[in-house]
């Protein structure tokens, strides 16, 4: 296998276009490369800037998991600290997790921020929505986002090879004209359920829940709503 290792978004875009993989880490598809074959042409974008950025606003989709810090929302940094061991971390790029994985650990992260992806293919880039990454899988350049006021993330211990761990995202956003918005991403086996209420200045966690319980959040089992309603009350409670 040739790996390509573009340090232009005119040479990934070239590189695209002669039929190269896309490949970050490698943690998820190296195993079945292995069993199925290599692909001849290969393709990361760990030397691409756009890839890499990493800020208060934007993330790349080159950046490994080990590097997200505390620059960015604590949602997003507590997301990517909880994925495997160190060893994968150190390996996993955001990207793959989000495009590549099953698991998906980044995304109800990715969803209360209300990110937008920046994509890349052999035409260009272009801005889409999450939705259209996780259903088409495109090479991610970077996500982007409206900083939050305070954000908070809870992932249920799990036992290694066992059903993938209950994950319960927030995030509080300013409106314009004054009150909040309220984002929560349940990730329950491996649906993401979310869910979205308005708060304004007095609400009490109370109000906001039971918007929270006539979405779709509210069919989930009650193991799944108790995570939430104490993930939600403790985040409402950090409001300044």
């Amino acid at each position: 296998m040739l790996l390509r290792l573009p340090t232009s978004l005119s040479e990934a875009r070239a590189h695209l276009a002669e039929g190269a993989v896309p490949v970050g880490g490698a943690t998820l598809v190296w195993g079945v490369w292995q069993r199925d074959g290599f692909p001849d042409l290969a393709v990361s974008l760990r030397h691409v800037p756009e890839a890499n950025v990493l800020r208060p606003d934007a993330l790349g989709g080159a950046v490994l998991l080990h590097r997200v810090d505390d620059r960015v929302p604590e949602v997003l940094h507590r997301a990517a600290g909880s994925v495997g061991t160190g060893a994968v971390r150190r390996t996993a790029t955001v990207g793959g997790n989000i495009v590549g994985s099953t698991l998906r650990c980044l995304l109800p992260a990715a969803l209360v921020l209300d990110a937008r992806a920046t994509v890349l293919d052999p035409d260009g880039t272009y801005e889409t929505d999450l939705a259209e990454v996780v259903a088409k899988r495109p090479l991610l350049l970077a996500l982007r986002w409206r900083e939050p006021v305070v954000s908070g993330y809870h992932k249920a211990p799990a036992d290694p090879g066992g059903p993938p761990p209950l994950v319960v995202a927030a995030a509080v956003h300013a409106e314009e004209g004054g009150g909040h918005r309220l984002r929560v991403a349940v990730r329950d086996g491996h649906e993401v359920v979310t869910g979205a209420a308005a708060h304004a200045a007095g609400d009490g966690p109370g109000q906001v829940l039971r918007t929270l319980e006539a979405t779709d959040l509210g069919a989930l089992p009650p193991t799944a709503r108790e995570a939430l309603r104490r993930e939600v009350t403790a985040l409402l409670g950090r409001l300044p």
